[in-house]
């Protein structure tokens, strides 16, 4: 199986090791897709004219406060790389924890995850990638909006990958709209159940989703679960005591389930 996962906003720099090769990401036949959103987004935040900085801060989506964000992306090509389960570490990456997993379930998780970027496109978490700032809602100067960009590169590449596997789709909108999954997949949703004046009501609640996905692939990949279909995904979450339920969706589409949680 397979498990897309978002990107974390926030990024723990590498403190040693050599840049990032862009060949030796996962699929790489992505490499000249990505070396040009690298080279344009350096090119960006290497500008140094106080009007430069602030249309910089602006494409990215940052503040004043946020300007040493430019630095760093301006450094991306000789900047020290590390594997994406350090770089990444969110809400969802702190609750999966990859470092403290048992050998197995960390080698279940390289073959399995897959995280969507705004810079990379896709990467697995074994990929060597250096803290970077680049969400997929930017739109760069000579490319334009990365989501576009990003959805027509990585469908031929993607729909190759996920043939014959079944997907588990833990995206939040933005990364979902780079690449549509096939029929063989399930998008999950969190929600969280609360008892008000007697009845049952349920939402989405921002952290905890997050988390409480960290915490699902987690229980999955201790496990190693191997599913072969959907429906057998499905089995794999309820059987590690996950509560999950079916929405009806269109046929041909993916499967929509909600997982409901009833503790913060």
């Amino acid at each position: 199986m397979l498990i897309l996962l978002p990107p974390s906003e926030g990024k723990t720099p590498a403190t040693s090791g050599a840049p990032v090769d862009p060949s030796s990401l996962w699929l790489p036949s992505l490499t000249t897709a990505r070396t040009r959103v690298l080279r344009k987004l350096v090119a960006l935040c290497a500008r140094s004219s106080a009007r430069s900085v602030a249309d910089s801060l602006a494409v990215l989506g940052l503040s004043e406060g946020q300007r040493d964000e430019l630095a760093r992306n301006a450094s991306l090509e000789s900047a020290s790389a590390a594997p994406a389960s350090e770089i990444y570490t969110g809400v969802l990456y702190e609750a999966l924890n990859p470092g403290d997993l048992p050998d197995d379930a960390r080698t279940w998780i390289g073959a399995s995850a897959i995280v969507f970027s705004g810079l990379w496109g896709a990467v697995r978490l074994g990929d060597r990638i250096p803290a970077y700032r680049c969400s997929v809602g930017v739109t760069l100067p000579a490319i334009g909006g990365l989501t576009a960009y990003w959805k027509k590169a990585l469908r031929p590449a993607l729909d190759a990958a996920t043939a014959g596997t079944p997907v588990l789709d833990l995206r939040s909108g933005a990364y979902a709209a780079m690449w549509a999954p096939p029929e063989n997949a399930a998008v999950v949703k969190i929600l969280h159940e609360r008892i008000v004046d007697g009845v049952a009501r349920r939402s989405v609640v921002s952290h905890f989703n997050k988390a409480t996905k960290g915490r699902l692939v987690r229980a999955l990949a201790v496990e190693g679960a191997a599913p072969g279909t959907v429906d057998e995904m499905v089995t794999a979450l309820r059987d590690l005591k996950f509560t999950v339920e079916e929405r009806p969706g269109p046929a041909g589409r993916p499967r929509q389930l909600e997982v409901i949680v009833t503790e913060l």
